[in-house]
């Protein structure tokens, strides 16, 4: 059994240890998805935030890349569904190709680092 830091000490956010993880060598089945939100309350938000967390890498304040299979796609839509007003909330969810995935660019700033914080 690993032992938890000691507190206040940080790590970064571990992406390798989601079931679901952009990080994964894509196969056949998986497609490559850019998911963005726009959700004004807080709550939702961060409730949001930490589904996709389960499903691919952060890379902008609102946005998440990640590769899923139909299945895995189908399950993040459920999830979402759950926690979002539809008369408030907005989700985008983009399909890449391949070739288009090749020629993504970033350009200014590095990608946002999560950080967590343990406490006992």
């Amino acid at each position: 059994m690993a032992t938890p830091p000691p507190v206040g000490a940080r790590a970064t956010h571990q992406p390798h240890s989601t079931p679901h993880s952009a990080f994964r060598p894509p196969h056949s089945h998986a497609g490559f998805y850019v998911v963005a939100y726009d959700i004004p309350d807080d709550r939702r938000r961060t409730r949001v935030h930490k589904i996709l967390k389960g499903f691919g890498r952060w890379t902008e304040f609102s946005l998440f890349e990640c590769f899923l299979t139909k299945k895995e796609l189908l399950l993040l839509h459920a999830r979402l569904d759950q926690h979002l007003d539809a008369s408030r909330d907005r989700i985008r969810i983009y399909q890449i190709c391949d070739a288009c995935r090749a020629r993504i660019e970033t350009v200014g700033l590095p990608e946002p680092v999560e950080e967590t914080t343990y406490l006992i």
